[in-house]
């Protein structure tokens, strides 16, 4: 097991500890006060962030998404979608990726889970963490996703490379987190849950974190 292997699952969340009756932790109302309804019915979904063992150096692997999508068009993301009837939070976000970008479940091997999500838009969504081996050939769902690429691991979970981006949705001013890196924006709920990643494997940012 390899150095960051071992630190991912230390400190995550075991995939055991998931309940689908769980109260959301972070979310896009963190920054952003009242913006979400506290009357807002909540569901459940799931993403895999998916850590590439590289021999030159752990990657991440993000996803844009399909430009034929009713929403959050060409956006960053990672794989995942809501839960259906009776599934896990791990059993969503492995079927997810495979039907996205083909991702193999013999390749993948969940380490843990990191702080759920709330979405503007009803969702809580789980990040499901995951040690994923090398060598798989994307094969991509167009109706999902667009593009699948790579990001260097430590340069996302480096707080000097996360910024506070302010735009204006329906006439509201929001705030969210954004890690621009080359041509790839990465923001809003992909940043947020990258952010609270690095935390739990920096624990020592937290007071600055605010």
């Amino acid at each position: 097991m390899s150095r960051l292997k071992a630190r991912l699952a230390a400190a995550l969340e075991p995939v055991e500890a998931w309940r689908a009756d769980a109260a959301p932790g972070l979310g896009d109302h963190d920054l952003n006060p009242g913006y979400v309804p506290a009357d807002q019915p909540l569901r459940p979904a799931a993403v895999l962030i998916p850590v590439v063992d590289r021999a030159e150096g752990p990657t991440l692997l993000l996803t844009r998404r399909s430009d034929s999508l009713a929403s959050h068009t060409g956006q960053i993301a990672f794989p995942g979608g809501r839960l259906e009837p009776g599934e896990t939070a791990v059993e969503a976000a492995l079927r997810e990726a495979f039907e996205e970008v083909g991702l193999p479940l013999g390749d993948v091997e969940p380490l843990g889970l990191s702080d759920s999500y709330r979405t503007v838009t009803g969702f809580v969504v789980t990040p499901v963490v995951a040690w994923v081996r090398p060598g798989f050939t994307p094969v991509l769902d167009p109706g999902e996703v667009a593009d699948v690429f790579e990001a260097p691991f430590d340069w996302l979970m480096d707080s000097a490379n996360h910024r506070r981006d302010v735009q204006t949705f329906d006439g509201h001013e929001r705030t969210y987190w954004a890690m621009p890196w080359g041509e790839r924006y990465i923001w809003g709920a992909t940043a947020g849950m990258l952010r609270a990643l690095s935390l739990r494997l920096h624990p020592e940012r937290r007071e600055d974190a605010a």
